[in-house]
């Protein structure tokens, strides 16, 4: 079985988000970026399907 799991960029939970001036969206200007922990927990389980071979493949997306 393939496993195919999609990844998100987001915001770090531990930056303070701001508003852009023109208030147009976020600031993202030197605002450090991470893994969206949801994602995060969805690979782990990928790896442990194909640790314990139910898998044969894994493509993050």
């Amino acid at each position: 079985m393939k496993i195919l799991v999609a990844v998100k960029r987001v915001v770090d939970y531990n930056v303070k988000v701001r508003v852009k001036a023109d208030n147009s969206g976020v600031d993202l200007a030197n605002v450090k970026m991470s893994m969206n922990p949801f994602c995060e927990i969805a690979v782990e389980e990928a790896v442990r399907l194909k640790e314990n071979g139910i898998a044969t493949e894994i493509v993050v997306v």
